[in-house]
């Protein structure tokens, strides 16, 4: 169940990603039951989608009854043999495209009837009643009989004899071993049969053989050949001559399995005329030859593309499509600094020609320079076309391919300020800075490591100096400070108990080195309250505010130098 889960999920993203969605049946719906074993398959259309492919098995997945069948764009399918009854039956539906992946879809599954009857009869096709002349090769076809599970195939020199063929199958068609005796008169019948018994009065028919010839080999395309390109939209098709041939059945489809040109056309010469083919398709075709004794057996499928444009095409030898455009990637943001002159790019190398575009506020274009290269000293939204040439139909077409980006400039950082706070881990330096451009920061060393953050945690007081890196390479910013005050010159506690030790908090100038000027002290209670400001000489906090003596706890200072630098730290009152 949680793998089930998981592929629904990715399946879901999948789909998201491509904007398709999966269709649903129609008939019979997911958890049907009663359903009838001679039932066609029906879904929902999903736009866009070249054709579908459909599976049916007997679990989840599954592909025992149909094995990855494309049935085109059509959007119902009849199982050929039918489904088996009282089984529960599961249908795989995937979306196929051309020009990217498949994308296959959940199973969704119902339960086929109990059949309590016999079959109905089935009528052999390719044989009509009566027929003279029948190749000695053909082969025995008929069509699914509802209800049936598998037939009996008899065919003989008498009646229900069935001194040549007797045999049963669980096909709709049999290819009689050998070949039939020539210049004789033959009967053939086909019953079905299921697990009730078998058909009742089904049709007996008799044919008569031919001489005996052998059947044709297949042939190819010579005009145009497997694969070409730059094929007219009304083209003479023309293939090799088959010795023994009669005629040949030619089928042409836009996808490998349509027949939306010709389907199984007859022709008794080789070649004819196409009109007017569609642009920018590949065409699928196959030319089977046939003669009195029957088709070419095997004969693959060719193709060829109407290159009026610039693609995608079919490549026969790889099985990708192809382009002519330029295929290649460029970055979508670059940066100048702005003491340092304009910025210098260069396109990628690999297509005939190249132009460079500024883009306005409209999204409209402006043509800058005609080169590989470019120099560009304002910040804003550019394109890049890059272009190959090809001549088609004695004109020169270009293919072009668009990398829009954009341009922002950047500068060496300003510090300034840096905000310091005592903490019970050690000091927080906060780096405060103007510039335009993309920083990151580090602390006592201009290699690094740098990190996104302005703010230094747990930094033992002492000498230190911040760096402020531009990312785009624009310089590094500095700055060193001293910083001693939150160990030597503001008390850890206090005690106003009115002994006159220790009543009042105030900064003491620590001894030796340079003298510190402050400009202010701030007091402030463990929620941010301001309680008090004093200054460097007077006599310092008592502990109260607004005449009231405040209760034992942590506050908070705030003090500022005379370089403006800020200096936070934590003390206690006792009582």
């Amino acid at each position: 169940m949680l793998k089930k889960l998981l592929f629904t999920v990715l399946l879901f993203g999948f789909l998201q990603m491509h904007s398709q969605s999966c269709p649903l049946l129609t008939s019979p719906q997911d958890g049907d039951t009663n359903v009838a074993v001679d039932a066609a398959i029906t879904w929902q259309e999903v736009t866009g989608v070249t054709g579908y492919i459909i599976s049916i098995g007997t679990t989840d997945g599954d592909t025992d009854i149909v094995n990855r069948r494309n049935v085109g764009n059509a959007t119902s399918f009849m199982p050929p043999l039918g489904l088996p009854e009282n089984t529960t039956i599961y249908v795989t539906i995937s979306l196929f495209f051309l020009n990217q992946p498949e994308i296959p879809c959940p199973s969704e599954s119902f339960m086929t009837e109990d059949v309590t009857t016999v079959p109905d009869c089935t009528v052999i096709s390719n044989i009509v009643d009566g027929e003279t002349d029948v190749s000695v090769f053909t082969d025995v076809t008929w069509s699914y009989a509802s209800r049936a599970t598998n037939y009996d195939v008899i065919i003989g020199t008498s009646p229900g004899l069935g001194d040549i063929v007797n045999t049963n199958v669980t096909s709709l068609s049999f290819d009689p071993p050998g070949e039939l005796p020539a210049n004789t008169l033959l009967y053939a019948q086909v019953v079905a049969l299921n697990s009730n018994g078998t058909a009742i009065s089904c049709l007996e028919i008799s044919f008569t053989t031919g001489a005996l010839v052998a059947l044709p080999g297949c042939t190819s395309l010579i005009s145009p050949t497997n694969g070409d390109i730059n094929v007219p939209l009304t083209p003479l098709i023309e293939w090799q001559e088959v010795p023994g041939a009669t005629g040949y059945r030619v089928t042409i489809g836009t996808s490998p399995t349509e027949t939306n040109i010709l389907d199984n056309t007859s022709f008794f010469t080789n070649s004819t005329f196409v009109i007017d083919f569609e642009p920018n398709r590949t065409f699928f075709i196959t030319i089977i030859p046939f003669n009195i004794a029957g088709d070419a057996i095997g004969c693959a499928q060719e193709s060829f593309s109407t290159l009026l444009g610039c693609g995608p095409y079919f490549d026969p030898a790889t099985g990708n499509l192809v382009t002519l455009n330029p295929d290649f990637t460029f970055d979508s943001v670059f940066a100048f600094c702005e003491n340092d002159g304009s910025l210098e790019l260069t396109a990628p190398t690999g297509a005939e020609g190249y132009r460079w575009y500024s883009i306005n506020n409209l999204g409209s274009e402006t043509l800058i320079v005609e080169s590989e290269n470019i120099s560009i000293s304002q910040n804003g939204q550019y394109r890049l076309e890059a272009y190959n040439t090809v001549s088609q139909s004695g004109n020169l077409l270009e293919c072009p391919t668009f990398f829009d980006f954009e341009v922002v400039s950047s500068e060496i950082a300003t510090i300034d300020n840096l905000r310091i706070i005592d903490t019970a881990l050690g000091l927080q330096i906060t780096v405060e800075i103007t510039g335009n451009g993309d920083y990151e920061y580090a602390i006592d060393d201009s290699n690094g490591p740098y990190q996104d953050s302005n703010v230094f945690s747990a930094v033992t007081p002492g000498t230190h100096t911040l760096y402020v890196r531009d990312k785009n390479g624009c310089g590094i910013a500095e700055e060193t400070f001293v910083q001693d005050l939150t160990v030597e010159g503001f008390p850890k506690f206090f005690t106003p108990n009115g002994d006159l030790v220790n009543d009042f908090w105030q900064f003491v100038q620590p001894a030796g080195g340079e003298r510190v000027v402050l400009s202010s002290i701030r007091i402030f209670d463990r929620y941010g309250t301001f309680l008090k400001e004093i200054t460097q000489d007077s006599l310092g906090w008592d502990g109260t505010f607004n005449g009231r003596p405040l209760p034992s706890g942590g506050y908070w200072f705030k003090a500022v130098d005379d370089t403006q630098r800020e200096i936070q730290g934590f003390f206690t009152l006792k009582r």
